[in-house]
This record gives structure tokens, sequence and C-alpha cells, in this order.
């Protein structure tokens, strides 16, 4: 299975965010989901994440990642220098996840906030989980 990353769709950051990934994932290891989806609720629920967490998550191999640990395991697989960032999974997590969650409290403010999930393009549509009943864990 490729790895899974689930975002916030109404985020304007997280958003970029994917469209970054993706432009740097050429091979398409990834697949995405947001949040708020079937397929988002449904990841939730199977590995009994609480409700109301609201940061970006990477699953893979049966396992799920939050925050600073998340993001950093996404950039060990993206093309060019961004892998060299993995190194930082060796600060411990309490300081890598208070730096990430300054920019996580502040998205909405600092990059504004969607009504509604903004549709992949056909393009990127393979790569995007939208029903529950996408999702095999």
């Amino acid at each position: 299975m490729n790895k899974l990353i689930l975002f916030d769709g109404e985020c304007n950051f997280c958003d970029r965010s994917v469209q970054f990934v993706m432009k740097r994932d050429p091979n398409g290891i990834f697949t995405f989901a947001s949040l708020q989806s079937g397929a988002g609720e449904r990841v939730k629920e199977h590995f009994q994440m609480d409700p109301s967490l609201d940061s970006m998550i990477l699953v893979e191999n049966g396992t799920y990642y939050t925050k600073s640990s998340a993001a950093l395991r996404i950039c060990k697989e993206l093309k060019g220098l961004w892998k060299a960032f993995y190194v930082l999974l060796l600060i411990p997590k309490p300081l890598r996840d208070f730096a990430y969650n300054i920019v996580a409290r502040n998205r909405y403010k600092w990059f504004g906030k969607r009504e509604t999930c903004k549709l992949p393009s056909p393009e990127e549509k393979s790569r995007f989980l939208v029903e529950q009943d996408e999702v095999r864990l």
C-alpha cells in the first residue's frame, strides 16, 4: 500500500503542503485524504485516534505518525535535499512538536481557511481518497 497522508482539507497551508509533496513525489508513493472525508474518518476510527485530532497524519506499514514525526518522515521520501530534514527526528519529540504546534495553532490566521475542501485536478484525482471504502488498512 502507498503511504497515506491525512491533512486538514479546509486549511490553505495544508493544501499548499499537499501540493508541495505531490510535486516532489514523482513515484507517487503518497496518497492523500482530507481529515474531513469519509476516508479520513475511517482511518481515524481504525486507529482509534482522538476524533478532534487535526494534525497532519502519515500512515505507513500499519502505523501512524502525527505532527513533526509525520512531516519529517514525509520529507525522507521526497526528491531533492528535503531528505536531509529526516535527521531532525534526532531532536526530542516534545521540542519538535512545540515548533509544529505554533504553526498548527496559527495556520488559519496566517494562511486562511476554506469553506470546503479543494477538489483535485483530473491528473491528481487518482492520488486522493475520498470515500471510506477506498481505504485499505
